[in-house]
């Protein structure tokens, strides 16, 4: 009986690990290779390419912590006692909670992923975990939220990623004990143990990638503390590539996070893509990049925070997509389990702009032009989209192109006058045809603006 047992037991698990390397649509399989210095499977271009393809995505930040109003983790012993804050779930009952009115909210936006934070800095999970009772199970509200939106996601056609926080200021055995200590004392004599918490984590890993995934993104954050290590980086990377082959782990899974500027305290690995944080990130094609920024000034719902403008968020999206990168926008859902009718309002008119113009933003790359404060552009096939968002002077003047401009047109409506010089190329619209927000104009060139290396156009107009 117990060899029978113990057959059945290996049998379920091999094959929910066959399970868990089902691939999501549109994501070919990985293949095992080896970046210099490291024995961990790198993403090769090909499994990169659906991320890269959609430019946009939906980032979340929830929890208990919304009943207060103020910052997720980092108001936990600072703006709000320790005990009171590890307390906060006992009343946490977002009844107004509509997995299905997120996703359809993240599609409408035009967004093509969603990240959410199942553990951020605070410790608790928003998801049905069977390795610590501080998760949304143990909430009035008992509903395991990441389980709905994971299963809405697939329904609709929206790729499920999930934020995982490395440290845990909840947790007995994290150390360094910091920003508050643990939630629950050691009995006297015991010592902290950060290679149990690391075995926690793994844990609580394999339960959000076996019974939520495949994911599309493990999205890290936490790895600067002094604890974790680059070789604890290295091999979380290499144990969760070989339980979903198919997974994009970022940057900070490993010690040092990458800069806007493209430097990084570890030279050796730096997970799959670099993640500049509130800022956009510079013009980087060698390397994949994603900002991620918040649509109000708070990760978390704050209460009459301030909102960015559609001109502010459609120009971030445009430079992002212009320097090569992505745009992960964050949304902070009310107590009530809402996303904000105003943070809604502001997406759906993102939507309603990439619905129309998208073509100029999707499967894009950066360039040929360097972003500056003219604007940016992006590119695709034998077409370059010239994304015109400040005219400082009647004519746009850009460094020449090694092809030639064989048509032109105006994306959002009008008309255009190109000239193309062998030192110079000219652009102007009549000002009655330049767009308040971003006035595309379409280049059409006769062979593959692909290949056409970074241009830098002139600080007189950048």
């Amino acid at each position: 009986m117990i060899i029978v047992r113990k057959f059945l037991t290996a049998a379920l698990t091999f094959f929910i690990i066959l399970n868990s390397n089902i691939l999501l649509a549109n994501q070919p399989s990985s293949k095992p290779g080896s970046p210099a210095g490291s024995s961990c499977m790198t993403a090769p271009a090909e499994n990169m390419k659906w991320w890269s393809d959609a430019r946009f995505g939906m980032f979340i930040h929830w929890g208990p912590v919304s009943l207060k109003g103020t910052e997720i983790g980092w108001s936990r012993g600072t703006q709000i006692p320790v005990k009171v804050y590890d307390s906060l779930y006992k009343n946490f009952n977002p009844v107004k909670f509509d997995a299905a009115q997120w996703v359809s909210i993240a599609k409408a936006s035009g967004m093509k992923y969603l990240v959410l934070t199942t553990k951020h800095h605070d410790g608790f999970c928003l998801w049905n975990t069977k390795h610590t009772d501080y998760n949304i199970m143990n909430t009035p509200f008992r509903r395991d939220v990441v389980k709905e939106l994971a299963e809405q996601c697939r329904r609709q056609g929206i790729v499920f990623c999930t934020y995982y926080s490395i440290l845990d200021w909840y947790h007995p055995h994290y150390t360094p004990v910091s920003h508050g200590g643990p939630g629950s004392q050691l009995p006297p004599g015991e010592k902290t143990d950060f290679d149990s918490y690391v075995t926690y984590m793994k844990n609580q890993l394999i339960e959000l990638i076996k019974n939520y995934g495949p994911l599309g993104i493990l999205w890290f954050d936490g790895e600067w503390e002094k604890t974790w290590t680059h070789q604890h980086g290295l091999d979380l990377y290499d144990y969760l590539k070989k339980i979903q082959p198919s997974l994009i782990i970022n940057n900070r899974v490993d010690k040092g996070r990458h800069s806007v500027k493209g430097t990084t305290l570890s030279d050796k690995f730096r997970g799959d893509y670099d993640t500049p944080e509130q800022t956009i990130g510079t013009f980087q094609i060698d390397r994949p990049w994603e900002s991620c920024m918040t649509i109000c000034r708070q990760w978390a719902w704050k209460p009459n925070d301030n909102l960015k403008s559609l001109k502010q968020c459609l120009h971030t999206l445009v430079y992002c997509a212009g320097g090569d990168g992505n745009l992960l926008l964050n949304v902070g859902p009310m107590p009530d389990g809402r996303i904000e009718p105003r943070q809604v309002e502001r997406l759906q008119q993102m939507g309603t702009w990439l619905r129309k113009y998208g073509a100029s933003i999707y499967s894009t790359r950066g360039g040929p032009f360097m972003p500056g404060s003219w604007g940016a552009s992006t590119r695709k096939n034998k077409t370059i989209y010239l994304h015109i968002l400040n005219w400082k002077q009647p004519v746009l003047t850009l460094p020449p192109l090694p092809k030639k401009i064989v048509n032109s047109s105006v994306l959002t409506g009008g008309t255009v006058k190109v000239n193309q010089l062998e030192e110079r190329i000219e652009i102007s619209v009549p000002s009655a045809h330049q767009n308040q927000i971003d006035t595309i104009v379409v280049l059409e060139l006769d062979g593959p603006a692909s290949d056409i290396k970074a241009l830098t156009v002139s600080p007189d107009i950048s």
